[in-house]
């Protein structure tokens, strides 16, 4: 496979620019990636169909073959499967000058096999009977197994290398080889009624029509099957394209809602309003931590923290709405709800804490800071559509979020880790998610900014070991 690369000397690190495949398309690193998986098993399926086959016709030979005859073509067949072998070692994909050098000695060791003498034969008959034993339909196999691992240009040179070598094999023996003299006139006198039976059975004639039509249908066969093979990988690159772009959705989106854009057409731009479990993460006092540290301490510490809430959230089906900075807001019931949306945020929530304690652990082992972090969770109604012109967003608005936001800013006053609602609570137990709820204490009569009633709200309070 040809490309044009550049290297960055700072790095050190090689920066795919152009990619070609074997059949001219432009390729990328993450199709060549798929390719060079798919190459990788099809010559492992080859070289095992080839052992396979290999052994079967070894097996049939040792019942049909004249002793001691038969031991030279089991010869042939064990240097066919070493052969295979090594093609696996050096197949790649895109050009392999090498590779393709050992395909051509694959298809020279089988005609010189079938088509010349054997050495240790005691058999005295006619060149021309080697044509006739129906040897060629062994080339099959080789084509077949062929498809299991070639681009298309491969598998049709194999046909068309095998039909010059077949022709080249057929015009040398013609050439250099001896009639066995009476042969001939003795079945002719035989069959002297019947003259196109007497030259069908004839040991010394080629019958040289036979033997093109031979290499004309295999070359035939060839073209088919690398037309299938070109239509295959067409189909496995599209394929990888398609996972390609998922993969990179997937880098901006949730798994959900990767999952939903997958498979429907403009499924999120229906509008539609149901309840939904808001959560909100913030790392408190984060402004005066960074005010005083390196801006890569700043992004290391903010990497680290996103990849453990990120993970949280994705490992019980929520949504990662945005990230905040030094927080981030994160829906459970988007886009579709289910019957465990506020039990998912709350078991989210309780990983999310877990995993903040044992990184808060690490950071004190290597003498960094400890991080205090906020979280506030509301359960109830919101509005979901994608939103935007050219660069759509999915959005999910209305109260339910700007409660599970002052919900999280009030944790400065309660002095507490986690405050979710008396809504989300409720919604929590009529989920049966009893268990996520311990430790939580009730707060009646808060004042929420932006909300006119007081409400009662439930908290879990930080303990003193985290008064950081």
């Amino acid at each position: 496979m040809a490309q044009n690369t550049a290297t960055d000397a700072h790095d050190d690190k090689t920066v795919v620019l152009d990619r070609f495949d074997d059949d001219g398309f432009r390729d990328d690193s993450y199709t060549e990636a798929v390719l060079e998986k798919h190459k990788r098993e099809g010559l492992e399926l080859a070289v095992l169909a080839r052992w396979v086959a290999m052994a079967v016709v070894g097996v049939f030979l040792l019942f049909t073959a004249p002793w001691p005859d038969v031991f030279y073509y089991e010869f042939i067949l064990l240097l066919l499967c070493l052969n295979g072998w090594l093609i696996r070692r050096v197949g790649r994909v895109g050009k392999s000058r090498l590779e393709l050098l050992l395909i051509f000695v694959d298809l020279l060791i089988m005609v010189v096999g079938m088509i010349g003498p054997n050495p240790i034969a005691h058999a005295d008959w006619p060149q021309a009977m080697q044509f006739q034993f129906g040897n060629f339909q062994y080339f099959f196999l080789i084509l077949a197994a062929g498809t299991l691992a070639y681009s298309w240009r491969t598998v049709i040179a194999i046909g068309t290398w095998t039909g010059m070598m077949w022709a080249a094999a057929l015009g040398l023996s013609i050439w250099f080889a001896e009639p066995i003299p009476g042969i001939s006139e003795a079945i002719g006198g035989a069959l002297a009624d019947f003259p196109g039976l007497a030259e069908q059975v004839d040991p010394n004639l080629f019958n040289v029509q036979q033997r093109i039509q031979e290499i004309v249908i295999f070359v035939l066969v060839a073209f088919v099957l690398g037309l299938g093979v070109r239509r295959f990988n067409a189909l496995m690159r599209s394929n990888a394209s398609l996972e390609r772009e998922r993969t990179n959705l997937s880098r901006y989106f949730s798994p959900n809602v990767v999952e939903e854009l997958s498979q429907n057409d403009e499924p999120l731009k229906q509008i539609r309003s149901h309840g939904i479990a808001v959560l909100f993460v913030d790392i408190v006092s984060f402004t005066e931590f960074a005010a005083t540290r390196k801006p890569e301490e700043v992004i290391d510490t903010l990497r680290d923290f996103h990849g453990l809430m990120e993970r949280a959230v994705f490992a019980h089906e929520g949504t990662l709405d945005k990230y905040l900075g030094d927080g981030l807001m994160a829906t459970f019931g988007t886009p579709s709800p289910s019957d465990h949306d506020a039990q998912n945020a709350m078991q989210c929530v309780r990983q999310m804490m877990a995993d903040v304690d044992d990184w808060n652990t690490q950071r004190i082992a290597k003498g960094q800071p400890p991080l205090r972090v906020g979280f506030g969770a509301h359960y109830g109604p919101a509005v979901l559509a994608d939103i935007g012109a050219n660069r759509l967003e999915f959005a999910v608005v209305g109260n339910t979020v700007n409660v599970a936001s002052r919900l999280e800013s009030m944790t400065r006053g309660l002095n507490a880790r986690l405050v979710i609602s008396d809504g989300m609570r409720a919604e929590v137990l009529a989920e049966g998610g009893d268990e996520c709820l311990d430790g939580l204490q009730k707060f009646t009569d808060q004042d929420i900014r932006g909300v006119a009633e007081k409400l009662t709200v439930w908290a879990f309070e930080r303990p003193l070991d985290h008064q950081i």
